[in-house]
């Protein structure tokens, strides 16, 4: 294995005491030397500090990350075409170890399209959702009680393309997000410029086009990833071609969406690389974050909680390159945002009056990191 000369190798078991929270951060392993699979560290809310990272498992290409802590297992999406000689990704299960973080692989299970990069564990713990981005398709996995994962119950293919002929040519889903209730998932569509919305059906893991089946955003835009608000009547998207934000109005009775506004998330006058990467609303449901690759900062957005509308707070900086995926800590007090490009992982203090981000000195190394969970302490 490769030695990372940036790791520092604890000595001692490191226990979780008040305050802190177990973090475990997915990279890329096959664009860059520096990184070797699963990483993991702890984090401070007291402070906001994060330790230095160590290795919790080396793993091929483990992007995105879902944790299901009252079973110490995680899951990791293999994003690749290759898995076991097929031409498929593949979705891992690992026991965490809750001493040092450490994981040890249960099994895998080829996914049923190529480079899955998006999970989520349903509300009961008893399933995997996972997105195929160049499958272009949605699967569901069944989890046994031992942690490992069945082979998948649901596989559903989408159908379409949208006018950007580099990025549209055919289905790429994107991510998949369940409603609070477990009753509705719904699937961002980058290649068709839609939002699928399926019934989940948790006592069978099976996904069924609702009576409302989709949603289309405005063409060209690449609908990434959705988040949902606190609330239940309101929902989230960005749209990574265009770096904008679809806000919907949603009904909790029939799932469907209904769009309400179109807002930027870039600077007016921006002339440079334009893709957006994640999308989330904080829990107290007063504001929503987005990360901009290309101009590398975090959009930050004031949520009108009469009608979802959004407005604009600031545009912050994260300091590196190329920001993906982030995470906010139990406390709502801290933003956790990963710098792809650069290596690094930073962390940024959340105002509780207006949202606002200020980049702290608290940063760790990482080798191409793309994917942020957490685990608040005692779990």
């Amino acid at each position: 294995m490769r030695c990372l000369t940036f790791l520092v190798v604890l000595s001692t078991v490191l226990e979780l005491t008040a305050g802190e929270h177990r973090v475990f951060i997915g990279t890329y392993t096959r664009s860059n030397v520096s990184s070797d699979g699963i990483y993991t560290c702890v984090f401070d809310s007291e402070s906001g500090r994060l330790t230095p990272p160590t290795l919790a498992t080396a793993a091929d290409n483990p992007s995105f990350l879902a944790v299901l802590p009252a079973e110490n297992v995680l899951f990791a999406c293999n994003e690749t075409n290759d898995f076991d000689g097929q031409s498929t990704g593949a979705i891992s299960a690992f026991r965490i170890n809750k001493s040092d973080g450490t994981l040890t692989l249960i099994n895998q299970q080829p996914t049923g399209g190529g480079a899955p990069c998006h999970c989520n564990i349903d509300a009961t713990g008893r399933y995997l959702l996972v997105a195929n981005y160049v499958g272009g398709n949605v699967a569901v996995f069944p989890i046994k009680d031992d942690g490992s994962l069945a082979p998948r119950s649901c596989l559903i293919n989408h159908v379409g393309s949208g006018p950007n002929l580099r990025r549209q040519e055919k289905p790429h889903a994107h991510s998949i997000n369940l409603s609070a209730d477990n009753r509705f998932a719904y699937a961002a569509d980058l290649g068709t410029d839609r939002v699928m919305i399926y019934r989940f059906d948790d006592q069978a893991g099976r996904l069924v086009p609702s009576a409302a089946d989709s949603v289309a955003i405005p063409a060209g835009g690449g609908p990434r990833h959705f988040s949902i608000h606190p609330s239940g009547r309101l929902a989230y998207t960005n749209n990574e071609l265009t770096c904008e934000i679809t806000a919907f109005s949603r009904n909790g009775t029939t799932g469907a969406l209904t769009a309400i506004q179109q807002i930027s998330t870039l600077p007016q006058n921006f002339d440079g690389r334009k893709s957006t990467a994640e999308c989330l609303v904080h829990p107290n449901g007063r504001f929503l974050f987005v990360s901009n690759r290309g101009h590398d900062s975090i959009a930050v957005y004031a949520i009108n909680q009469e009608n979802g509308t959004l407005t604009i707070v600031e545009i912050e900086k994260t300091g590196g390159q190329e920001p993906r995926n982030f995470v906010i800590d139990p406390t709502g007090r801290w933003l956790l945002a990963e710098n792809q490009n650069s290596d690094t992982v930073v962390v940024m203090k959340i105002d509780a009056t207006t949202g606002a981000l200020t980049r702290t000195k608290s940063k760790i190394t990482v080798g191409k990191p793309v994917c942020i969970r957490m685990i608040a302490s005692g779990k």
